[in-house]
């Protein structure tokens, strides 16, 4: 099973991250858009699975996550236990931080540049978005009053995860509109180290891959 989807394994796990960023442009209502981000971040994870097919600890370690997030879904047990929000989203962080990795890993080992490279490639630079809202989340968290223009949804967990996700990949983008700025000390660095990120993403990784292309190119001319 996981061989005949390794094939589309970059896709999904890309087409997956479009629609958890995405959903709420496409979906009306708020329970149905819930029920589909929940159903896509499965998804996310089995895709994650196959990503890492090679490495049977990390088949578990995903596995393992895969089951706790049914049961949550079922149960909902961070609405029960206060305290399983933060194992949850550390699950998140450790999972997009190997799958990064993973990633990036493939791209950059990849003979042939093709659809699935290209979608590789997006999916590692929308995971490095993911990482960087994990680090501002545990930032804000742990020294409540690091992000200035956040403080007044703190209450509200959904609209905290909104605001912070914006502006992790606001940052990783380098575009920062500065309704959203850091003022402790360690979120200061935590911003500077998501935009450090993304830059060295962009000018490495994707660099490669368009030399490997234009190699790709000039040798298939030549056949001809």
């Amino acid at each position: 099973m996981l061989e005949k989807l390794n094939k589309y394994r970059l896709g999904i796990f890309f087409v997956s991250q479009m629609i958890i960023l995405f959903g709420s442009l496409l979906i009306p209502s708020e329970f149905l858009e819930s029920v589909i981000i929940s159903l896509f971040f499965l998804i996310n994870i089995l895709a994650g699975i196959v990503l890492v097919s090679k490495n049977k600890r990390l088949i578990y370690l995903f596995f393992g996550l895969f089951i706790l997030l049914i049961i949550d879904s079922i149960f909902r047990l961070d609405h029960k236990y206060s305290y399983f929000n933060y194992f949850k989203m550390g699950g998140y962080f450790i999972f997009y931080s190997i799958v990064t990795i993973q990633i990036i890993k493939q791209v950059w080992e990849a003979k042939i540049v093709d659809r699935s490279v290209i979608f590789g490639l997006i999916s590692g630079y929308i995971s490095l978005g993911l990482i960087g809202f994990f680090i501002c989340l545990a930032v804000e968290l742990t020294n409540p009053g690091s992000f200035q223009g956040v403080r007044s949804v703190v209450a509200n967990a959904d609209v905290l995860t909104e605001r912070l996700l914006y502006f992790s990949y606001i940052t990783l983008m380098t575009i920062g509109y500065g309704d959203i700025t850091p003022k402790t000390p360690i979120a200061q660095k935590a911003t500077i180290l998501i935009g450090l990120v993304g830059q060295i993403y962009l000018v490495v990784l994707t660099a490669i891959v368009v030399g490997k292309y234009i190699n790709q190119s000039l040798q298939t001319n030549e056949k001809k």
